[in-house]
């Protein structure tokens, strides 16, 4: 039996309609689609929904504990969403909201214009700190990945775009031999 895929999800203060092709989840923030597997079904007993496999094939196995996880994402997303901070660092870098896009100050010679997904909201905070909102806790990290494609962290000097909690490792630089 799978572990993640045996445990309950709690659907307080969310509506779920099931399909044969896919499951729908209404919150207060949204809703969203899960694609249904078919060796995997689902039940919904007292606001309680709960995953079971219909056979023990190895790929049932293998997409238990996936499909109950992307559940368990979707209605998280729907009640409360999904938010991660991320900031700049480096002399010169800065982050403004244009819009519904963000446009970055790297040290490039020109401003780079990132601009935000169906779904996805941005929120800056100062001139280097900034967050990505969104009810799709997969969108909220391709995102944040795609920033920080904009600029490579500069291993030596600590530069670049960093998540919150991220402390940027620097190397040694060369050492003078006498």
């Amino acid at each position: 039996m799978s572990r993640t895929g045996s445990k309950v999800i709690n659907i307080d203060n969310v509506e779920i309609s099931l399909n044969e092709v896919d499951i729908t989840i209404k919150g207060k923030l949204g809703v969203m689609n899960v694609p249904q597997f078919k060796c995997l079904s689902v039940d919904i007993k007292e606001n309680k929904l709960t995953v079971n496999r219909l056979n023990n094939l190895k790929t049932s196995r293998q997409k238990h504990g996936l499909f109950r996880s992307l559940l368990f994402n979707a209605v998280q997303g729907v009640s409360e969403g999904y938010k991660l901070n991320m900031y700049l660092q480096g002399i010169g870098y800065r982050v403004q909201k244009k819009g519904n896009d963000l446009e970055f100050s790297l040290g490039y010679s020109h401003p780079v214009l990132f601009k935000a997904l169906e779904g996805v909201e941005f929120s800056v905070d100062g001139q280097n700190k900034f967050s990505v909102l969104s009810i799709n806790k997969e969108l909220v990290g391709q995102v944040c990945a795609d920033i920080k494609k904009l600029r490579k962290r500069d291993a030596y000097k600590g530069k670049g775009i960093f998540f919150e909690n991220e402390v940027p490792r620097k190397k040694p630089g060369k050492s003078i031999k006498k």
